[in-house]
């Protein structure tokens, strides 16, 4: 049996649903000179079935099955590795898949030079619409061959094993092997294999699907996506530990601060736009988890990030967490805290009061927000819907609460717009806002999504109203924040069923979800969609316009 070029070793448990199309992927590549192996772990359903029958069909498929469960990702790498035959590897979840030229192209890169492992670009898919985009595309937009990671160490954001192919000789070298028992072992095994390799390539084409699929049940959520569980951080933070000690035992210490900025600015920041979603009690155990681990962090890795990102995450150490769930509703959208507090050097700080520690007042100090002065369009408000009522039909009766804590908006009533633009046509819903005490306003908006105009060949999706005000001829457009639960409805509007619900998750704003029914779903719809090419697309907006 000649030896082959590329070992792919393709783990899964419990996926036998999936298991036929990672491995197709990997037997469809243009470099055919390759060895499968698909690591059981110990699976209890049909996938010992599904490789049996596999390996039947490709001379080139392995089936390694595990004894028992590992409960993670190391021991079925690991031990497939073990087994591996060529000089050259590479490794595939079963719920995912490779390009059909992933493995040329990461073979020719090692062809061309001498280098410790090549690596390329991730294309993630959403399983719930089929969007597809680029895994840090900072990082892989061109082809370029690095001495070591600390000629760029933001590659620590991209901390996949499954994106790159290992020389072997290189593994063996350093005795690299991935973990065992733990969660996240990507992280350590990505840090150990960047910080050890004398060289590395990185192409810009992709070389990994990675299928996402962000709102599973529990209980079938991937690892990364049960961030509900405390058993979740825990691993998390004892990975970093762990990567930390590496960075200290094998000379990388410089790297530190690099890391460090990683796990908050990745790490940290996944379960921060989680925080308004949690109970008090998790919150409470969530704070005595990390915040231990964060003040081990060096001070720079904190100065590096976004001013709202610093706010929560002080919040959190000083165990303000009523408070730290609200800075996390705003968290990359530019909301602003409903108070401020100034001292008597005219510094400004997040919240009702001056911080009592040095520290606190320096990552609580938002000052450098120019929250008095910088212009309208991006000034920093906080819109809340206080109450819901249902309306006659499709509308909804709705108790809006503005913040305004640098006082920009003059004193008296304001007149406001809702925002909201299904299928392209935008819909408004004029109120007023009154002022109730400095720096808060109220007003009552009536919302009708019975009166939106669709397209005659309709519209499937979800938008979020937004809230515009005015000010001396200049406008401002933001989040409007909903109840994060509130009894959802679903109605009729013509040839659509309509859903007015809580957001579910990030900010938690007001969602309005359309489907088509009817004949617009099974015939118009997919006909218009089949046939809407740009010459079409333009026939239709002619039509459209002419029926107007």
């Amino acid at each position: 049996m000649s030896t082959p070029d590329v070992t792919v070793t393709v783990i899964v448990y419990n996926d036998a649903e999936r298991l036929t199309r990672a491995v197709d992927s990997v037997r469809r590549q243009t470099h055919a000179n390759l060895e499968i192996i698909i690591s059981d772990d110990h699976s209890t359903d049909g996938s010992a079935e599904v490789a049996r029958r596999l390996a039947a069909q490709d001379p080139r498929v392995r089936h390694l099955r595990l004894e028992q469960n590992s409960g993670g990702c190391g021991v079925p790498r690991n031990r497939a590795l073990d087994i591996a035959r060529a000089p050259y590897l590479m490794f595939l979840d079963s719920d995912d898949e490779l390009p059909d030229d992933a493995v040329a192209l990461l073979l020719a890169a090692h062809r061309e030079r001498e280098i410790d492992f090549a690596m390329g670009a991730v294309q993630r898919v959403r399983v719930d619409n089929g969007r597809r985009s680029t895994w840090m595309p900072h990082l892989v937009a061109e082809r370029r061959t690095l001495d070591g990671v600390g000629t760029d160490p933001r590659l620590f954001f991209e901390h996949l094993s499954t994106s790159k192919m290992y020389a072997r000789a290189f593994l063996d070298r350093h005795g690299l092997r991935f973990p065992e028992g733990i969660h996240y072992e990507d992280q350590l095994f990505s840090a150990q294999a960047y910080c050890l390799a004398d060289s590395f390539t990185i192409v810009p084409e992709p070389v990994y699907r990675w299928y996402v699929a962000p709102y599973a049940a529990s209980e079938a959520a991937s690892i990364s996506n049960q961030r509900h569980r405390l058993e979740n951080v825990r691993d998390r933070i004892h990975v970093q530990h762990l990567i930390d000690g590496f960075l200290a035992e094998s000379g990388h210490e410089s790297l530190r601060e690099d890391k460090d900025h990683k796990f908050l600015k990745h790490d940290f920041r996944m379960y921060a736009g989680d925080l308004p979603y949690r109970d008090d009690a998790w919150l409470s155990s969530f704070a005595d988890l990390v915040t231990p681990y964060l003040d081990t962090l060096a001070p720079g890795a904190f100065a590096r990030l976004p001013r709202a990102e610093r706010v929560v995450l002080q919040l959190i150490r000083d165990r303000r967490l009523p408070e730290a769930r609200l800075a996390a509703r705003g968290l990359g959208h530019g909301v602003g805290p409903r108070q401020i507090t100034t001292d008597r050097d005219g510094r400004t700080y997040w919240g009702d009061r001056i911080p009592s520690s040095d520290w606190s007042r320096r990552e609580l100090d938002i000052s450098d927000l120019d929250l008095e002065t910088r212009p309208f369009p991006s000034a920093q408000f906080r819109h809340e819907i206080t109450e819901i009522t249902r309306g006659p039909g499709a509308s909804v009766d709705l108790a809006i609460r503005t913040y305004d804590p640098a006082l920009r908006l003059p004193v008296g009533p304001r007149r406001a717009t809702l925002l909201i633009a299904p299928g392209g046509h935008r819909l408004h819903a004029h109120f007023r806002l009154s002022p109730v005490s400095p720096g808060v306003f109220e007003g009552h908006a009536h919302l009708d999504l019975g009166a939106a105009l669709l397209p005659f060949y309709g519209f499937s999706g979800v938008r979020h109203p937004l809230l515009r005000l005015q000010h001396q001829g200049v406008s401002h457009t933001g989040l409007l924040l909903a109840p994060l639960t509130f009894p959802a409805f679903t109605t009729q509007v013509p040839h659509h069923q309509l859903t007015l619900e809580p957001e579910g998750h990030t900010p938690g704003r007001l969602q309005a979800r359309w489907q088509p029914t009817g004949a617009t779903a099974t015939l118009i719809r997919p006909t218009v969609r089949r046939l809407a090419r740009p010459r079409v697309k333009r026939a239709a907006r002619l039509v459209a316009s002419a029926l107007k």
